[in-house]
């Protein structure tokens, strides 16, 4: 009688201890499939240039021109933007512009915080790209008005977005053979006929 109560309370003590390992087993299973997940990255191809923007309200901000058939890391994405990093670059492009990889690149890098090494060097190689970009397309004196973000009247409307990137919004009205339209940015409104600016000002609030 002593052993099959012995057997009995032996019985009752074992098999919560393995319920208790096996819980542990799927915790552990659960955390290195995290792990995985989280070292997952999501980057996306160009399939046009595109500007990246430090602020999407802001379409004056633009960083860099990121040339067509790069790759860019996804942090996020809205309707209209994805949330990028490209060559230590943080900011905006606009969603239409990139095709997401199909499968994620698995990054293996687990320490975050690694020394940055030549940290300014890429950021100047991309400004110099991006006013070597104005040069060969207006020449040296018009690039760097435009790399300084610079307008006058006259200017046709490509060289306006070369300046100040995309408007926020673009009102439009045709008058007879004259296309009016009229740019707005964050802080001022340009006034253009027939792409060619005419006049801007301040935004009133």
């Amino acid at each position: 009688m002593k052993k099959v109560i012995f057997l009995v309370f032996l019985i009752i003590c074992v098999l919560p201890a393995k319920a208790q390992a096996s819980k542990a087993d799927i915790l552990q299973n659960l955390e290195q499939k995290k792990t995985v997940e989280q070292n997952a990255i999501i980057t996306a191809t160009l399939k046009s240039s595109s500007r990246l923007f430090k602020a999407k309200e802001d379409l004056t901000s633009v960083i860099v021109v990121i040339p067509s058939g790069s790759t860019v890391t996804v942090i996020g994405s809205d309707s209209t933007y994805l949330h990028v990093t490209y060559e230590e670059n943080e900011g905006f492009i606009l969603k239409r512009h990139a095709v997401i990889d199909k499968s994620p690149v698995v990054s293996t890098n687990a320490p975050v915080s690694q020394p940055k090494v030549q940290e300014t060097q890429p950021l100047q190689t991309q400004v110099m790209g991006r006013f070597s970009y104005l040069e060969n397309k207006y020449g040296t004196s018009m690039a760097a008005r435009l790399f300084a973000g610079k307008i006058w009247k006259g200017m046709n409307s490509e060289m306006v977005k070369d300046s100040w990137g995309a408007a926020l919004k673009i009102n439009r009205e045709v008058s007879g053979n004259i296309l009016k339209e009229e740019w707005i940015y964050k802080n001022s409104w340009l006034y253009l006929e027939n792409n060619t600016l005419v006049d801007w000002g301040p935004l009133t609030k």
